[in-house]
């Protein structure tokens, strides 16, 4: 569906993306992770055909972007980082209005619209206004416009930002349902679990390089360990804790502000031995070992502006 080779974005003497390769095949989800500014941005808009490459090939459904942008973009649906709904228009026009753009029938429209409406469950909401819809409806109203000229792949930035738990969910879902139709999903997110949940391969971007890439699970056996064990120690003992605790076997630690990480095997033997130090934690937490690992261990816990 898509392939990229030496793929190169330039702004004056800034480099967005550095000579980065990827493909991506029907109906697979893939997801572009990384800290701000790490070329993740640039990469979507030269995918959706709308930042030509500095330099290196990008070829999208057979096509060139920069000679054939108006017909890979009509094969393509956008779901941007902040809704664009017409707030005073009613919910079903909002789809209506979007379908006349690909040039559909007005008898096409209403049909893609009631269907599309009832796949984000959206049909008994059809002739309210967009303005008073919850978040997560407004949400899955995007998707809805987004899909109204049935597109072969589908291009989402931050697909659930500002979302409660539930609507999160329900996204989710929808998503799912439109990978097991065929549709390729290309995300960007900085929710972990998300890309857990949603990708089945991704890349972790960090100054315009993949540092990584592979499915989650592939990401976490490579760059992790199988637990992780957290310690908080009363905030006097901290230090003296985090010093004594390099005796304790483990793959990697991590001393933060408030609390200590070690990457083990087994979180549960290595916390006996931290007692047998005679290092009582405050608290101990025992978990496996997660994207968002993968992703501080290759990008840093810097913050990026």
């Amino acid at each position: 569906m898509i392939r990229a080779r030496g793929l190169v974005k330039r702004f004056g003497d800034f480099i967005a993306v550095d000579a980065i390769d990827f493909e991506l095949h029907r109906g697979e989800a893939f997801g572009f992770l990384g800290p701000n500014g790490a070329g993740k941005s640039s990469t979507m808009r030269m995918i959706g055909c709308v930042s030509p490459p500095t330099e290196g090939e990008l070829s999208i459904l057979g096509l060139d972007p920069v000679a054939d942008g108006p017909a890979i973009r009509a094969r393509l649906g956008v779901v941007p980082q902040e809704d664009t709904l017409d707030l005073e228009l009613t919910v079903r026009e909002n789809l209506l209005v979007y379908g006349r753009y690909f040039g559909l029938s007005r008898d096409e429209i209403r049909e893609r619209t009631a269907r599309l409406l009832d796949f984000v469950q959206l049909s008994d909401r059809a002739d309210d206004q967009v303005e008073p819809l919850s978040g997560g409806m407004k949400r899955r109203l995007t998707i809805a416009r987004s899909l109204i000229n049935e597109p072969e792949i589908l291009l989402l930035d931050e697909p659930t930002t500002g979302l409660d738990p539930q609507a999160r969910h329900a996204v989710w879902d929808r998503l799912f349902r439109l990978k097991q139709q065929g549709v390729t999903l290309i995300l960007t997110t900085h929710y972990m679990d998300e890309a857990e949940q949603l990708c089945d391969r991704l890349v972790v971007m960090d100054r315009g390089k993949f540092a990584a890439e592979g499915s989650p699970r592939e990401l976490i056996e490579r760059y992790s360990t199988p637990e992780v064990l957290e310690l908080r120690f009363d905030p006097d003992r901290h230090q003296i804790a985090a010093e004594k605790l390099g005796g304790v076997p483990a793959e990697r630690q991590e001393v933060l502000a408030d609390r200590i990480l070690l990457y083990v095997t087994d979180g549960d033997i290595t916390l006996g031995r931290v007692r047998a130090l005679g290092l009582e934690p405050l608290t101990s937490l025992v978990r496996r070992s997660t994207l968002e690992d993968v992703f501080l261990r290759l990008t840093g816990r810097r913050l990026e502006d």
